[in-house]
């Protein structure tokens, strides 16, 4: 199947061609004319398949299409919970709505709000945005959403699971009741069947992917290491076998500046990423690991969505996740569209339950490797996990601070292999 066949503007399939696409995913084939028909959708699908323009491209057509107020007006909203996504799902817009006459503007929490007030007073058609910051400039009474049509909640899950629910539902009050909602998330909970049935009517349901799956093409192995002993690995790994773009979780994000300064005192060029960072040092950071300048990055759970990084070939679990579906997602940063990867995990003592946790989950044992000089010490006991995964349920933080939102882990998202529209 082409694009073509999809029932798309030519405009948008002019756009699709320049970047190089020609075969729709599976969710672009399914979502796309589930979008365009006008039904709610509810679509759980690996990240990397091409989700985003799935509904950037149906988007983009029912509002070419439909009759645009006199005013211009905001009539497709898009949330997301991190800056990383937004701004991507802002250039899909940008890069696919090229040879329409639409507006459309990312706004997100962690930089000045000014520039995102002067970008909505001329009126905007689309708006994408994250929940705490948008909030905000409604309050301010910046932004109106009256006439907002299409509504996408994307990563769903991962907005539930850093509190974001709260200022979702006072979002919506403001919305009118007849819209069309697209939800998409990479997994399919109770929570967001519950979300699904409050915010939904008669939805399409797409699952692209089976759950809590990982990619064929990211071959995952293990080494069991003291804990004191994982950087001085780490670094033996980096350097013994040339791994020149490396992306490393760590639990907190203490834990990733210290790595990230470990690292280069031993001349591995590396820098940390992190809600506590702001957002120009987030972009410098991503930039400079996606331009090939930066060796390694490192990153806790929040770097995870929206961190779209073409072929990177290593992930490394510096820290095993406290929760195992974060694993899946973790590693499929790499394997993306078909691309081979590698994700490796250092494993010591304490973590012992954790693994068993993630090959439950998974469903396989993984591949154990051992290197020289590195076997771990077994006089050495476990001891407790210390700043683990914060519960459910606990106060979110403050409206306005969407990148200093709590860290917690986030639900998995698997792979596909497809190559087409990534973004």
């Amino acid at each position: 199947m082409s694009f073509s066949e999809l029932g798309l503007h030519a405009d948008l399939l002019r756009a699709v061609t320049a970047q190089g696409y020609t075969t729709p995913t599976p969710i672009q084939q399914q979502a796309i004319p589930a979008v365009l028909s006008g039904r709610d959708l509810l679509a759980t699908a690996q990240t990397g398949t091409g989700k985003t323009a799935g509904f950037t491209l149906p988007m983009l057509q029912r509002l070419s299409e439909g009759k645009r107020p006199g005013k211009r007006q905001v009539r497709a909203l898009v949330l997301t919970p991190t800056r990383e996504l937004a701004a991507q799902v802002g250039q899909s817009v940008a890069t696919y709505g090229q040879h329409f006459s639409m507006r459309s503007h990312v706004i997100f929490g962690g930089v000045g709000q000014q520039p995102q007030v002067d970008a909505l007073k001329p009126g905007l058609d689309v708006l994408i945005a994250t929940p705490g910051r948008l909030l905000d400039l409604l309050q301010q009474r910046h932004v109106d959403l009256s006439a907002v049509e299409i509504l996408v909640l994307d990563e769903a899950d991962r907005m539930l699971d850093m509190g974001f629910i709260h200022d979702i539902k006072r979002l919506l009050r403001v919305m009118p009741k007849q819209r069309q909602n697209l939800l998409f998330s990479a997994t399919f909970s109770t929570e967001i069947q519950g979300l699904a049935t409050q915010l939904m009517d008669n939805p399409a349901i797409i699952e692209v992917a089976r759950r809590n799956t990982t990619a064929e093409t990211v071959e995952q192995a293990v080494y069991h290491v003291d804990r004191v002993r994982k950087r001085e690995l780490l670094a033996h790994l980096i350097q013994q076998y040339g791994w020149h773009q490396v992306l490393v979780f760590t639990r907190t994000k203490h834990g990733a500046n210290r790595l990230a300064e470990q690292l280069s005192k031993e001349s591995i060029p590396a820098m940390a990423i992190h809600g506590n960072k702001s957002q120009s040092a987030r972009t410098r950071a991503l930039t400079a690991f996606k331009g090939g300048e930066l060796q390694v990055l490192v990153a806790t759970d929040i770097a995870a969505r929206g961190l779209d990084i073409s072929e990177l070939p290593h992930v490394v679990n510096f820290d095993l996740p406290n929760v195992p579906e974060d694993y899946v997602h973790r590693i499929g940063r790499t394997g993306r569209a078909g691309s081979e990867g590698e994700a490796v995990s250092l494993v010591c003592i304490d973590e012992k339950d954790l693994l068993k946790g993630i090959e439950r989950l998974i469903k396989r044992d993984l591949v154990k490797r051992e290197e020289a000089g590195f076997a771990p010490d077994p006089s050495i006991k476990a001891e407790p996990i210390e700043n683990g995964r914060q519960n459910r349920g606990q106060k979110p933080a403050r409206r306005g601070t969407d990148s200093k939102r709590s860290e917690r882990s986030t639900k998995p998202a698997p792979r596909s292999r497809s190559r087409s529209a990534r973004s």
